[in-house]
């Protein structure tokens, strides 16, 4: 029973994880999802055991520690109700390379759509941003002085040292003398400086800068569209040319942020970062396969769509069982990758996927679906609840909503007759009913000024009369 989805993609193990590995006990995890999905307490148990054991493994001997292999889980329900949410925040909770797929975009071979090994390539891509992001924020320091440099060399830049004369070095010179040093007057204005930057005094100034220019070559533009196996021996072949620069014009603070970006690139050993990211796709990523139940065939199949349904089962088989996929940073296994497949299952059933693929999810979950009391708790419980969110949208201009408790229960009481009257789409529906009752106000925020308005049961009763009376009106906006 989630609040409504955040946004997909995303790059969840950016964040770092709240706690280390060991400190991530079951009761921990399914505490901090709590935070954010009401409800669906078998969901949150099976998933926080899983992510336990993968930490159990690995203080597991090396022997038995590859042969134990992770248990894949299979979460049923209806949509809206928090079984992408449950992955996603789990992921970010442990800091794992995460990937979400539809499996209805995938196909057998010889129809159109991806081939079922790009959901691994996506994992290796996500690990490798992941690290990347780790390792730029653990240089930053250095980066950042190394751009100072960078900055004052453009500021003050250096006095040139005087050449030999033709005839050899002038007698007046020691015989093994070193490189001069700066001139003492020249390196006290460098300080200066550097203490007026550091001050924010310089922050209207505008530098030219040479940045590195790395346009999008087309061996990247065919990365990610199933041609990976091509795309690698293209880019063994090509010789790889030399970087070129470019000129640009911006204001101090943002060249700094700039360069010390560019300078944490060149200290970041790109070959170790990309070793590591396969590791710890291998050892702790999780790929969530939604809609798994729209490849599963009926009873009685084998014609027309079902061969192909089928098809597709079985090109995910060896991916989930375990095997060894090329991507562009190296060979990846999947053999110690979670797998959690979701689907609503409402025309087909779990026994009617491949009895191979039904082995390779051996917990099975089925999630409640919504009432109005869960509603109420998903509006105010989580810390990123809907009404918590519009409440610091319109406190932006000045505007402060206060939302009453039987506001919040008549948006529940609707959403849930809404549900039963249409296509249940669980907490789905309380976006659109949210957005149909503060619509005026957003609209008119800007020209409100500084005001207090209250949500009561009243005004949300008088928002969205009109559409409820009007059967087909409210199958479109609602």
């Amino acid at each position: 029973m989630s609040h409504a989805p955040t946004n997909q993609t995303v790059n969840p193990g950016a964040l770092a994880p709240a706690k280390r590995a060991q400190d991530l006990t079951p009761r921990a995890i399914v505490e901090e999802l709590d935070r954010y999905i009401v409800g669906q307490k078998a969901a949150k148990r099976a998933v926080a055991v899983a992510l336990r054991n993968r930490w159990r493994r690995q203080q597991v001997p090396p022997p038995m520690r590859d042969e134990i292999a992770p248990k894949n889980i299979m979460l049923i329900g209806p949509t809206g109700v928090g079984k992408t949410e449950i992955a996603r925040r789990l992921a970010r909770l442990a800091g794992a390379p995460f990937v979400k797929v539809e499996a209805s975009k995938f196909t057998e071979v010889g129809y159109v759509g991806r081939d079922v090994d790009s959901m691994v390539r996506d994992l290796a891509e996500t690990a490798v941003s992941m690290l990347r992001d780790e390792e730029r924020e653990r240089l930053r320091p250095r980066a950042r002085d190394n751009a100072e440099e960078r900055l004052l060399d453009v500021l003050l830049p250096p006095t040139p040292r005087p050449r030999p004369s033709a005839g050899g070095v002038s007698s007046t010179l020691p015989p093994m003398s070193t490189p001069a040093a700066e001139p003492p007057a020249e390196n006290a204005t460098r300080e200066s400086l550097r203490k007026l930057m550091r001050e924010g005094k310089l922050d209207d100034k505008m530098v030219e800068i040479d940045t590195a220019d790395s346009p999008a070559s087309f061996v990247d533009v065919f990365s990610g569209t199933g041609m990976e196996e091509m795309v690698l021996n293209l880019r063994d072949m090509l010789p790889q040319g030399a970087r070129k620069t470019k000129r640009r014009r911006l204001p101090l603070p943002e060249a700094l942020e700039v360069l010390t970006d560019e300078e944490a690139n060149k200290l970041i050993d790109v070959e170790r970062l990309q070793k590591d990211a396969i590791r710890r796709a291998e050892q702790s990523g999780i790929i969530f396969i939604d809609e798994i139940d729209k490849v599963a065939g009926r009873e009685g199949g084998g014609h027309g769509p079902d061969v192909s349904r089928e098809g597709v089962q079985r090109d995910l088989l060896p991916i989930v069982e375990g095997s060894t996929v090329s991507t562009k940073y190296g060979p990846l296994k999947t053999d110690h990758v979670l797998f959690i497949a979701a689907g609503a299952f409402h025309v087909s059933k779990p026994k009617d996927l491949i009895p191979e693929l039904q082995g390779r999810f051996p917990i099975r979950v089925e999630l409640e679906s919504l009432s109005d009391q869960d509603f109420v708790r998903i509006l105010t419980e989580p810390e990123n609840a809907l009404t918590k969110q519009y409440t610091a949208l319109l406190a932006t201009e000045k505007v402060t909503l206060e939302i009453h408790a039987d506001a919040v229960a008549e948006i529940a009481r609707i959403a849930t007759e809404v549900n039963a009257r249409m296509e249940n789409i669980g907490a789905r529906r309380l976006h659109t009913i949210m957005e149909r009752v503060l619509d005026d106000l957003a609209f008119e925020a800007p020209e409100l000024g500084q005001t207090t308005i209250p949500i009561t049961a009243a005004y949300v009763r008088e928002r969205l009369e009109g559409i409820l009376k009007d059967e087909d009106l409210s199958q479109y906006i609602l």
